[in-house]
Formats: C-alpha cells, sequence, structure tokens
C-alpha cells in the first residue's frame, strides 16, 4: 500500500516538476526592420591634427551631425540579434556620408520594455566632399512596446569618425526610431 502511495506521489510530483506551460510570448522578434533619427554633438574641441604644411589642410569636422539609419535583421537568439544596413550621416561643413552598417544588438529583459546596446561598424559607400571613411558606434537605449508588431526605441549614441584616415570627431548624441518585427507575440500586445 506505501509503495503503491509513494510510487503515485512520485508519478504526479514528476508530472507537476516536468510539465511545459504554454506561454503565447515568445522572447524573440526574428525579423526587424529598424528605421531611426539621430543627432549628435561633437565633443573633440581641439584638431588633433598639427601640421607645418604650406599647402591648406582640410579643417576640424564640424559641431554637430544628424543622420537616418535603415537596418534590416533577424533576432535568432533570445539576447542576440544582427542586421545591416544603411546610414545617411551629414556632418556640419557639407559632409554628406553614406555607409554600409553591421549592426549586433545586444538585448536584456525581451519582452515589452527590453533594454538595448546596439555595436555599429560602418563603411562609406559615396563620394562626398570626403572618401574612405568609417565610423564605430554604440548606442544604448530602451524599447517600449507599441502594438503587435511595433516598438518604439529611444537612446543615446555615441559615435568615433575615422575620415581619411584621420580620427575627426567624437559625437555623443540621442536617437529615436521604431522597430517592426514578424513576430506578433513578441509583447503582450500579440497574446490574443
Amino acid at each position: 500500500m506505501i509503495k503503491n502511495f509513494l510510487l503515485m506521489v512520485g508519478i504526479l510530483s514528476s508530472a507537476v516538476f516536468f510539465s511545459q506551460e504554454k506561454n503565447a510570448k515568445k522572447e524573440k522578434m526574428d525579423f526587424y526592420f529598424n528605421p531611426s533619427l539621430n543627432v549628435g554633438l561633437n565633443l573633440q574641441t581641439k584638431d588633433n591634427q598639427f601640421t607645418n604644411s604650406q599647402y591648406i589642410e582640410p579643417k576640424r569636422t564640424g559641431k554637430i551631425s544628424y543622420g537616418v539609419t535603415a537596418i534590416g535583421g533577424y533576432n535568432f537568439l533570445p539576447n542576440f540579434a544582427l542586421g545591416t544596413g544603411f546610414k545617411y550621416s551629414f556632418i556640419e561643413d557639407n559632409y554628406h556620408l553614406v555607409y554600409w552598417m553591421i549592426q549586433p544588438k545586444i538585448i536584456f529583459s525581451p519582452g515589452d520594455r527590453p533594454f538595448y546596446i546596439d555595436l555599429n561598424y560602418g563603411k562609406q559607400l559615396n563620394n562626398s566632399a570626403i572618401s574612405d571613411s568609417e565610423f564605430w558606434g554604440a548606442r544604448l537605449g530602451m524599447m517600449v512596446s507599441y502594438s503587435k508588431r511595433l516598438s518604439q526605441e529611444g537612446g543615446i549614441t555615441f559615435e568615433g569618425y575615422q575620415l581619411n584616415g584621420k580620427s575627426n570627431g567624437f559625437f555623443i548624441g540621442l536617437s529615436y526610431g521604431i522597430t517592426i518585427f514578424s513576430n506578433k507575440n513578441y509583447t503582450g500586445y500579440g497574446e490574443d
């Protein structure tokens, strides 16, 4: 009798401990598209290029920049996504730069209000007042879910530009954008 009782308790406890709950909310966005706007201020106040040349040298990068970014990617792990896309950046003094970007995204507490860190690298595609420039950057921010497949996001950006092979500015700024994703159950709005 006691053996049967212990056997029943063991079966019931294993059913409780090893059962799976069905959760409608997934922890990944799957495919996503992220357009955003940003504006920044150059923190590099001095020209780091000292020269004794008799020729006219390019001057320091301007004080402000603004730009538009469009990134598409895939969130294949709950806390990691990888995206690529384009960035248009205007830097004061007529630098119109178009970059191809790659962007790994680290997501903390995925769901309705995740905090994220974007790491950015971009290489210039067009020919402008300068050529062959690149930038490295990071964006720290928070996403706020707005509907089943849409979140808005805001953050702080840090970008360092290398123009014509020389370091020409470190910008800190603000970014605002939206994220459209394919998984309708990523946020609480998706639960039907």
